[in-house]
């Protein structure tokens, strides 16, 4: 199940889509599991079916599930990649500079903030 922090700068579609990532690539969701229909989640989780849909969009943009019409969602093999070890460490940067932007922080200040070496400098 997944689970939408409302205090969380995130929009819900991208906590969604993070929830389910999540759990595909640590194994909770196999290859060939079928996802919640966007109407079912949507009701679960009392939000606009759009949002989910938007979730299902990008993950499945990314390869990590199948739509089929008439059928619903299905896990794909987790994406891989020459550099999978290096993923979870760009995702954490990808939600951090986005959390950085809702709070006001402009990508230039953001780059700037590692050309001069990251924390030691900030």
């Amino acid at each position: 199940m997944i689970h939408l922090d409302y205090r969380d700068c995130r929009p819900i579609y991208s906590q969604i889509y993070e929830g389910f990532r999540s759990q595909i690539r640590s194994g909770i969701l196999a290859q060939g599991d079928k996802l919640p229909s966007v109407r079912e989640l949507a009701t679960q989780l009392a939000i606009n079916p759009n949002t989910i849909q938007r979730a299902y969009r990008e993950l499945e943009m990314e390869g990590y599930i199948a739509s089929i019409p008439g059928k619903g969602s299905f896990v794909c093999s987790v994406p891989t990649s020459e550099h999978a070890e290096q993923q979870p460490f760009w995702d954490a940067l990808d939600a951090a500079a986005e959390q950085l932007t809702a709070l006001g922080v402009t990508k230039e200040a953001i780059i700037q903030h590692f050309r001069q070496g990251g924390k030691k400098n900030a």
